[in-house]
């Protein structure tokens, strides 16, 4: 004859305990994990030369900044960044020289200037800056009629520094308090801003470098 189970006797919950040990070595584990995609990210993040310049000052968050003549590959970009793929394409070899070109940071996007008023335009440009103390005579010439190998003077350039994603109302917020700190200041500026970003797209928000600059009469 079966006997009926007793349901009384049934656990109503299964428990597992992890040594305080092994726990210890969980957590050194994800511990030295996250530390290592830091790293991997902050490496990420230096791989590309950055452009040289010389600090002449400060006023508030502005910094002023010398930078060198500089030579740029630029492009019109669009809002799917087609820009970017044509300037990659010209420094992995689409040029008439077929070099390679490091790449270098930042990577320049400012509006597009019109050639005649009162055309208004919205489209932007992209720049990647050649590296430093490459001349124009050096620099090879694409082989894409749409990227345009461009030569900036020694300027001096005011600039405020951000981390974020950049999203066209962060830019706008901090133009204007560039804008606002250099009225207040008295300082006169020269053409339209621009921003300036340093990192891969993979870069988390809070570690990337972006700034907004516009070029200041001396």
């Amino acid at each position: 004859m079966l006997k009926k189970r007793n349901r009384a006797n049934t656990p109503l919950f299964i428990t597992c305990t992890v040594p305080l040990g092994s726990m210890r070595k969980i957590l050194l584990v994800a511990s030295a994990i996250a530390i290592i995609l830091v790293l991997a990210l902050l490496l990420a993040q230096s791989s590309a030369e950055t452009i040289p310049y010389s600090i002449k000052g400060t006023t508030g968050e502005i910094e002023f900044r010398q930078y060198p003549p500089l030579v740029l590959a630029t492009a019109d970009n669009s809002q799917n960044d087609g820009g970017f793929n044509l300037l990659f394409a010209y420094i992995s070899g689409s040029n008439k020289a077929r070099d390679t070109i490091p790449m270098t940071a930042p990577v320049i996007t400012s509006q597009k200037i019109p050639m005649t008023s009162p055309v208004v335009t919205d489209a932007t440009s992209m720049s990647f800056v050649m590296p430093a103390g490459k001349t124009r005579e050096e620099t090879p010439d694409p082989l894409d009629s749409r990227v345009r190998i461009v030569t900036l003077p020694e300027r001096v350039v005011a600039v405020i520094r951000f981390t974020g994603y950049a999203s066209p109302q962060e830019v706008d917020a901090v133009t204007l308090r560039m804008r606002d700190g250099l009225n207040k200041a008295g300082i006169e500026t020269v053409g339209q801003p621009f921003l300036m970003r340093y990192d891969t797209p993979w870069m988390p928000g809070f570690l990337r470098r972006n700034e907004v600059g516009i070029e200041i009469k001396r």
